[in-house]
């Protein structure tokens, strides 16, 4: 299953925050330690606020910072958020489709893709506490 570059950077700001927990971070920051688009990456985090992964303070010293902490949140669950369809293949316009059993086959495949992932917590792919410090320094 290829990832969408939107889950892509759901998971580069998700991981960002985890290395920076409890502190306050900006887009700019984020977008700028992983060389990504800024206002895309708005997109995404107004996004993940509304779902909950993200909490957002407004004003002169806002920013933004994980809603629950990194341990609380698995891997397969922002990747259920942000991979919405989810199919591995679009069968609808498929001639074969009616007596194909290619279909369950892949949504066996992609249950057990994310079964893997929902057992992945944030905090596991953050790495060691301070690991990414030094490439997200502004």
């Amino acid at each position: 299953m290829k990832l969408t570059r939107y889950t892509d950077y759901a998971l580069r700001a998700l991981i960002y925050l985890a290395t920076h927990e409890g502190d306050l971070a900006s887009i700019r920051q984020i977008a700028e330690a992983h060389g990504i688009s800024q206002n895309h990456l708005m997109k995404i985090v107004q996004d993940l606020a509304r779902a909950g992964f993200v909490e957002t303070v407004r004003g002169r010293n806002g920013g933004l910072r994980l809603a629950r902490r990194a341990d609380r949140i698995t891997i397969g669950e922002l990747v259920r958020h942000t991979e919405a369809d989810g199919a591995l293949v679009d069968c609808s316009t498929c001639r074969l489709a009616q007596g194909c059993g290619l279909p369950a086959v892949f949504a066996q495949a992609r249950e057990a893709f994310m079964t893997v992932l929902d057992g992945v917590r944030l905090t596991d792919v953050a790495g060691r506490p301070g690991a990414f410090r030094h490439l997200f320094t502004a």
